[in-house]
């Protein structure tokens, strides 16, 4: 097993059967145990779900152990996966794409069930709804950032890149003043699927130009580094996987700042053998006491 400064990387998850997976949407949450001088924290890309399958990635997502949960690409509107993560005891905060000056666009959600989550706005000129932020209060007086980011992928042709590249320049150049914004006592965490894989990714896809790995880069350059690598040095897992070649990717990420607060981090890929989504989860755990730097 690879060797990393922190805990390794959960291994996929195993298969589950249809049965079970049908039982998915009438599990029930329980009491959520919050981890004292811990965050948990899950990255999950919904790929625009239907409100069934919203139902069912809700119930998965509340039987796990995690405190908070970043879900990209939530269907226009978001008000299903909205409703069934409250019914779960999830506090939401989902982002709005109505006022963008286009069709309806996927949206970033964030879920938390411990402490108070007061939104926070980010604001940059091209497709703002695709970034939710949050200032996290805990009952131990610290607070953390929480921001999640759905990058586009490359778009149709008359569009190739366009809105990737607007997005990323966006976020790049937002960034530097990222954790001011935020003003907490503790770490920032940023998750979400980037569609952008790190320098010297297994298996190299050429399809990936020099300003993609530059935007990879823009994080560590304002003090966010990448938790699965920090806890993971030389270990290849993947979050996607091609449809035809079946090649792996690894798109979604979580860049913490400081990184040393991240304790361990990993892919978890039970939605994917279990239908939820066609990516797997991202898991990480925060120590809150370390403060940004």
């Amino acid at each position: 097993m690879s060797k990393g400064r922190c805990s390794s990387t959960k291994p996929s998850g195993k298969p589950m059967t249809s049965s079970d997976a049908r039982q998915l949407s009438f599990l029930g949450a329980g009491e959520h145990q919050a981890q004292p001088g811990r965050v948990r924290l899950m990255t999950l890309n919904a790929q625009h779900a239907s409100p069934a399958r919203s139902y069912k990635q809700a119930a998965w997502l509340a039987g796990q152990d995690a405190d908070v949960a970043v879900l990209t690409e939530v269907a226009a509107g978001g008000a299903a996966l909205t409703q069934a993560l409250s019914e779960h005891g999830f506090a939401v905060h989902c982002t709005d794409d109505r006022g963008a000056g286009r069709g309806a666009d996927y949206l970033t959600l964030i879920a938390t069930r411990i402490g108070q989550a007061e939104p926070v706005e980010i604001r940059w000129p091209h497709l703002p709804h695709r970034c939710a932020a949050v200032r996290l209060h805990l009952d131990d007086g610290f607070s953390v950032g929480v921001v999640g980011l759905y990058v586009p992928s490359r778009g149709p042709n008359a569009r190739r890149n366009v809105d990737k590249r607007l997005f990323q320049d966006a976020v790049t150049a937002q960034l530097p003043a990222l954790a001011g914004a935020l003003a907490v006592t503790g770490p920032v965490a940023i998750a979400g699927d980037l569609n952008v894989v790190e320098p010297g990714h297994q298996p190299h896809h050429a399809v990936f130009g020099r300003w993609e790995y530059d935007f990879y880069r823009a994080f560590a350059a304002a003090g966010y580094g990448d938790a699965f690598r920090h806890c993971n040095l030389d270990l290849a897992d993947h979050s996607w996987y091609g449809r035809r070649s079946g090649q792996g990717y690894r798109f979604d990420h979580i860049f913490c700042r400081p990184v040393e607060a991240a304790l361990d981090c990993g892919y978890d890929h039970e939605p994917r053998t279990i239908g939820l989504s066609d990516h797997a989860a991202m898991t990480a755990t925060i120590a809150v006491t370390s403060s940004a730097s």
